[in-house]
């Protein structure tokens, strides 16, 4: 089972035994999964975002780490360090939580900027330097980062350029009431319910394997051209001081893909841009003074945004994905129009 589409059913199948709601978040990781990027998870407090880290991981059959953040940890707290051996002589490197296939930062604005730094070449290289020595981190490598946007005392705002390490930011919204009524069922039937109930479903190779996969759907060229309109139209705005970089472009480029293998699609269409361009674009745009002032939020920037910039027409779309793939025959599993 290498195909994205039937390993993302497994997972998310497997994940419902504790989760209820919140699809749209599982499909949000496994897109950064299959697409090698980083994710930042954003909620109030007790919407699950460490569970749902976890089931994710518990699912993929990844080796999983989970670093508690705090203003006191440090750099090598998480990378690992060299310790000295007296017993035979000689320094031995530990290494650091950040070892591992997913890497959960709980409370990512908790730790000072010095430690969230520490993230940065993970996030991009995927290898850490250890006392002038760099070393390789495991494949596949995921970070999940959570953060709450309500609590700020005791917190240090992401700069930039760590915001914009993260591929996706998704948000975990407050259950609706029939999805937490279930949740209480759920939960008086098994009252030890939790991560652990989840089993692997994928093995590591079907992953890598998905990942080659996604990598071969393909992109036309109206949709890359709709990409980088999009982009362009966050930069000289009024209430945007400063707008989405070129990392924005890629990152749909590459989540793209993903969502349409994921939707059983050999080839992007716009609605997956449109589905995409808040979570790649929010947490990237930096608003002016006025829009702050003005109470304008980056979700109602991004709106605007897609209002602004024409689609190309799918079907156009579609048809030109057909005759590039000349008589190899297109996935019936996607969809013309998306259901968003």
């Amino acid at each position: 089972m290498t195909d994205p589409a039937e390993l993302f059913e497994a997972m998310r199948d497997e994940m419902e035994q504790v989760l209820i709601g919140n699809e749209a978040v599982v499909e949000g990781l496994a897109v950064a999964l299959f697409s090698r990027g980083h994710v930042l998870l954003e909620g109030v407090p007790g919407v699950a975002k460490t569970t749902i880290a976890h089931l994710f991981a518990r699912s993929s059959g990844l080796e999983y780490n989970r670093i508690q953040m705090t203003p006191d940890i440090l750099p090598a707290d998480i990378t690992g360090t060299y310790i000295y051996r007296e017993n035979v002589g000689e320094f031995e490197l530990r290494r650091g939580p950040l070892f591992a296939n997913v890497v959960l930062a709980d409370e990512i604005n908790r730790a000072t900027p010095k430690t969230q730094s520490a993230l940065l070449e993970a996030m991009q290289e995927q290898r850490v330097t250890i006392e002038n020595e760099t070393l390789d981190l495991p494949e596949p490598f995921i970070v999940i980062a959570t953060q709450n946007p309500i609590e700020m005392e005791g917190t240090f705002t992401l700069p930039e350029a760590q915001r914009d390490r993260f591929q996706l930011k998704l948000t975990i919204d407050l259950p609706e009431r029939a999805e937490e009524g279930k949740l209480l069922d759920r939960f008086d039937d098994e009252s030890d319910l939790g991560p652990r109930s989840v089993e692997r479903v994928v093995t590591e190779e079907e992953l890598l394997d998905a990942r080659d996969a996604v990598a071969d759907v393909y992109v036309d060229d109206r949709i890359k051209e709709y990409i980088i309109d999009v982009v362009e139209a966050t930069r000289g705005r009024s209430d945007v001081e400063y707008g989405a970089s070129p990392r924005a472009s890629l990152a749909f480029l590459d989540t793209t893909k993903a969502r349409a293998a994921i939707r059983g699609r050999e080839y992007v269409i716009p609605d997956d841009v449109k589905a995409l361009a808040e979570p790649i674009l929010a947490h990237r745009i930096v608003r002016s003074t006025e829009a702050e002032l003005s109470d304008v939020s980056h979700t109602d920037i991004v709106a605007d945004v897609l209002d602004s910039v024409e689609p190309p027409s799918a079907e156009a779309v579609i048809r030109e994905a057909e005759e590039d793939a000349e008589t190899a025959p297109v996935s019936d599993g996607g969809d013309a129009v998306d259901e968003e």
